[in-house]
């Protein structure tokens, strides 16, 4: 079963309702492509100033000129590789030194059933990557949203209806399941968010959480981490099912710039099972809403992390 969680009070959001955002600064992580290259290129051209980050220097490049095309935006990127911690702290040691304030944090970049792999930290690839690298980035740059009064946006995937956390092998270790673990992964994402709104909330805090999905959207996502049958499978369905990156991304833009988002809701597309068309409140999965869950999730990502965010 799944369930709204909040009525926002708009049934079809669209980025023609954002407000001049000049001034503001938007870190958006995997903005080189799909979601996230949409996402920052319909920020940039309301006047926000945009950080991605990507793996990628020349990727990152070529992405930074196609965001700058029709904007009067500051545009800059900085090299990040999520699955690594290291990475992650130099990459928060620039962001650091070159801005004071972040207006939100957008936890866009992905991968998806990717085979069985270990990161440099001894972590199952795709945990790592969707959800512990999130987690530990957002815990080192959350002084400056704060400053900013900003968010946090966490992106799931309608895949989260699929997913359940393994805590007695939450890497996988066991039965590998490239799709189990990915499903597992953005069940991790929604859980994680729900948690860090309440836990904003219990503190007072300025900064607000608010978690999205893009439905069925055709980016890279289906074609860099899949192997074999899923590859050949979703060369079809790409065409049959999915929507243009461009409207995947507008879950994203509302969740990080809209003024009518609502920390704590989940937004995504409403038609064909979430997977397209107008963007509203979507659907959360019972499992989600888990509390004792979610708060040892997040105990068990410190501790793989080996690292103590201190939200109470």
């Amino acid at each position: 079963m799944a369930y709204k969680i909040s009525d926002s009070g708009f049934k079809d959001w669209h980025p023609n309702k954002l407000n001049d955002l000049d001034g503001k600064t938007f870190f958006i992580t995997g903005g080189n492509s799909g979601i996230g290259l949409e996402a920052a290129t319909i920020l940039a051209s309301k006047g926000a100033n945009i950080l991605i980050s990507s793996r990628s220097v020349k990727k990152a490049e070529i992405a930074v000129g196609k965001i700058k095309k029709n904007s009067r935006a500051k545009v800059d990127y900085v090299i990040l590789d999520l699955s690594s911690k290291d990475s992650i702290d130099s990459c928060t040691a620039v962001v650091k030194e070159k801005y004071n304030k972040l207006d939100a944090i957008i936890n866009n970049a992905g991968i998806m059933q990717t085979p069985q792999t270990k990161t440099v930290d001894g972590h199952e690839l795709q945990f790592a990557t969707n959800h512990l690298g999130h987690f530990y980035l957002n815990s080192q740059l959350f002084n400056l949203v704060e400053k900013a009064a900003g968010r946090i946006v966490v992106v799931s995937s309608i895949a989260h209806k699929l997913g359940g956390i393994n805590f007695d092998d939450i890497m996988h270790e066991n039965n590998y399941d490239s799709t189990k673990v990915y499903a597992q992964s953005k069940l991790a994402n929604l859980m994680y968010g729900l948690e860090l709104d309440r836990r904003l909330k219990n503190t007072g805090s300025p900064v607000a959480c608010v978690i999205c999905h893009p439905g069925y959207s055709n980016t890279n996502l289906q074609s860099t981490g899949p192997k074999l049958g899923w590859k050949f499978l979703y060369k079809f369905t790409n065409i049959l099912i999915s929507q243009p990156a461009f409207n995947g991304a507008i879950p994203t833009v509302l969740a990080a710039a809209g003024e009518e988002a609502v920390a704590g809701a989940y937004y995504g597309p409403q038609l064909m099972a979430e997977s397209r068309g107008r963007v509203s409140d979507a659907n959360v999965a019972k499992q989600a809403l888990d509390e004792k869950s979610a708060e040892l999730l997040w105990k068990r990502s410190e501790e793989l992390l080996d690292y103590t965010w201190d939200i109470h």
